[in-house]
C-alpha cells in the first residue's frame, strides 16, 4: 500500500500562536524595519512557535528557521543528523522512533510552550509506505535546543503479533489514524489539546495532561474529526478566534508534491473537539473516501472543506513585477499551514510552506495576511506578507482591470483558473468582451461583496504592498456562501 509519493516528502504540522504574546518586531506588535528585505527559507511543513522576540518554525527532516518580522528569516538547522543542534545526537536519541518507524528521517514536528516555561517538540516518523508510525516528546529550556527525549507516547501500523492499537483493537489503517502531524493548543479555557493524523483513519483530537504535555490516560486515540479510509486530509492546524467564538481547525487536502494538488482548507466549530462544519454547512466528521473507490480517492473528498488557498498562478502584470520574479506570484501544492493571530490586535497570518510553477519540488515558506468576513470565515490576502499595512480602499480607488483567481475544489496538479474583468465605477462588472457578468460593492470596513455569473462572494478589499516589487495593488478576496475562494488583483485602474 503506497501512503505517499515519496517518504523523503513529509506530512504537515501546525501551532496557532493564540496563547503566545507577539514578539515586539512582529506585524501588529512593534515596529518593522525600514525597508524590510525577504530572504527564504525551506522548512516543509512549518510549526511556529513564539519565543522571545523571535518567532521559530520547525519542519520535516528536523529543520528549522526564525524570524522577527516573518520577512526576513534565518535557516537554524536541516535534517536528522548528528550535527543538527536541535539534538546532541537524534540518531542515538530517538533511536527506538526511528526502529519502530523503519526509516532514518522525521516528519513534521510542533513545539509549543508548556505551562512551566520548556518547549516541547512533538516529533512523530513515519516509514511512508504505510501508517507505521511513532510520535514521542522531547522537552528543552531554550527553544533552540538541544531537546531531550521523553519518550514515545502514540504507536500506529500496529502488525499481527505486535498487540493491540491504541485503543485496545487490532489497527486497522482504515479506520485508526497515522500518528503524524500534531498540533498542540490551548482552547479559550486553557485546557490543553493535540489534534494529529493524515491520511488512514483520518484526523483526530487529544486532550493533553497540563504538566507533562502528554495525552490522558484512558482516551486510546481520541476522538475521530474527519476523513478516513485513506483520504488525503493531513496537517491539522487549530486557531481560535475570540472575536467570533469558532475553533477553526485548518488541513491540506490532496498531496503535498508538485503533482500532489494539495489544497489548504478550513472548517469550524464553537468547541474545540467538534463537531466541525464548513461553509456550506457539511459536517466534516462525515468526510472520508469511498471504500468501493480505488485508494487514496479524492474524488468524495472534493465537495467538502472552505476553501483557503490551491495552487495557482497568475501573470507578472498582476502586481507589475518583473515578468523574471513570476514565480512568486504562483504556487504550486501550498499547504500544511500554521496560523499566527496577534492576541492584542487579532492580526492573522497564514504561514505555510509552497511549491512554484516549474520548479519542481523546490519549496519555500511562504506568509499572507487574513481577514475574516462578515460571516466569520478567515480569507487570506492574495500577495505574501510584505510588513506593510493592507491599506483600506476608497471606492473611487476599486474600478479597474483584475486578474481573478477562482480556487478550485478539484484536487488537480493543474493552477486555479483565472479570467480578466472589469471592475466598473457603476457597480457592474464585465468580462473581456465587454459582457455584463456581475456586479460589485465596498460596504464598511472595506468589505467587499462580488456577485460573479450569479455567485455572491462576501469578503475584503485591500491596497497591498507586493515584496516582490512594482507599485501597491489593490486586491480582493472573497467566498462565496458554499466556501469557494475567489481573489483578484488589479492590474490597471480604471
Amino acid at each position: 500500500m503506497l501512503h505517499r509519493a515519496s517518504a523523503a516528502l513529509t506530512a504537515a504540522t501546525a501551532l496557532t500562536l493564540s496563547s503566545a504574546a507577539p514578539p515586539g518586531g512582529h506585524p501588529g506588535g512593534g515596529a518593522m524595519p525600514d525597508d524590510p528585505e525577504h530572504t527564504d527559507v525551506e522548512v516543509h511543513d512549518p510549526s511556529a512557535v513564539a519565543a522571545g522576540d523571535e518567532t521559530w518554525v520547525f519542519g520535516s527532516h528536523l529543520s528549522a528557521a526564525s524570524t522577527e518580522d516573518f520577512i526576513t528569516w534565518e535557516q537554524e538547522a536541516n535534517l536528522p543528523t548528528p550535527e543538527n543542534p536541535l539534538f546532541d545526537d537524534v540518531t542515538t536519541e530517538l533511536a527506538e522512533t526511528f526502529a519502530w518507524a523503519e526509516t532514518d528521517t522525521l516528519w513534521a514536528p510542533d513545539v509549543f510552550q508548556l505551562a512551566d516555561g520548556r518547549y516541547a517538540m512533538y516529533y512523530n516518523a513515519c516509514e511512508g509506505s504505510s501508517p507505521r508510525s511513532a510520535m514521542g516528546i522531547a522537552v528543552s529550556d531554550d527553544v533552540d535546543g538541544p531537546y531531550e527525549d521523553q519518550g514515545i507516547i502514540l504507536r500506529s501500523g500496529h502488525r499481527e503479533g505486535e498487540g493491540p492499537a491504541e485503543d485496545g483493537t487490532p489497527y486497522d489503517a482504515a479506520v485508526h489514524p497515522n500518528v503524524v502531524d500534531p498540533d498542540i493548543f490551548r482552547d479559550a479555557e486553557g485546557t490543553l489539546w493535540m489534534v494529529y493524523g493524515s491520511y488512514s483513519g483520518g484526523i483526530f483530537i487529544l486532550e493533553l495532561d497540563e504538566e507533562t504535555g502528554e495525552p490522558l490516560p484512558g482516551q486510546g486515540y481520541g476522538k475521530h474529526l474527519m476523513g478516513g479510509n485513506h483520504s488525503r486530509i493531513e496537517a491539522p492546524s487549530m486557531m481560535h478566534d475570540p472575536e467570533t467564538g469558532y475553533y477553526y481547525l485548518f488541513t491540506s487536502f490532496g498531496g503535498l508534491s508538485a503533482d500532489g494538488g494539495y489544497t489548504m482548507r478550513v472548517a469550524r466549530s464553537t468547541s474545540p473537539d467538534g463537531p466541525f462544519y464548513d461553509a456550506g454547512g457539511r459536517r466534516m466528521d462525515e468526510v472520508a473516501a469511498d471504500p468501493r473507490a480505488p485508494i487514496f480517492d479524492d474524488e468524495s473528498i472534493e465537495p467538502f472543506g472552505t476553501v483557503v488557498m490551491d495552487g495557482f498562478q497568475l501573470s507578472a502584470d498582476a502586481a507589475g513585477v518583473d515578468p523574471q520574479s513570476v514565480q512568486d506570484l504562483g504556487y504550486v501544492s501550498p499547504g500544511h499551514n500554521t496560523t499566527f493571530r496577534d492576541p492584542e490586535t487579532g492580526r492573522m497570518e497564514l504561514i505555510f510552506h509552497t511549491r512554484f510553477p516549474g520548479e519542481g519540488e523546490r519549496h519555500q515558506v511562504r506568509t499572507h495576511r487574513m481577514q475574516m468576513t462578515a460571516d466569520g470565515w478567515p480569507v487570506a490576502a492574495p500577495l505574501q506578507e510584505s510588513g506593510e499595512p493592507m491599506e483600506k480602499v476608497l471606492r473611487p480607488g476599486v474600478p479597474g482591470e483584475y486578474e481573478l483567481v477562482a480556487h478550485s475544489r478539484e484536487i488537480s496538479a493543474e493552477p486555479a483558473p483565472t479570467r480578466t474583468v472589469t471592475l466598473r465605477g457603476d457597480g457592474t462588472i464585465v468580462d473581456a468582451a465587454g459582457e455584463a457578468v456581475g456586479s460589485w460593492r465596498l460596504q464598511a470596513q472595506n468589505r467587499a461583496v462580488i456577485t460573479l455569473d450569479g455567485v455572491e462572494h462576501d469578503g475584503i478589499f485591500a491596497e497591498q504592498v507586493d515584496p516582490a516589487g512594482g507599485d501597491p495593488a489593490v486586491t480582493l478576496s472573497v467566498l462565496s456562501e458554499g466556501g469557494d475562494a475567489l481573489w483578484g488583483v488589479r492590474t490597471t485602474s480604471d
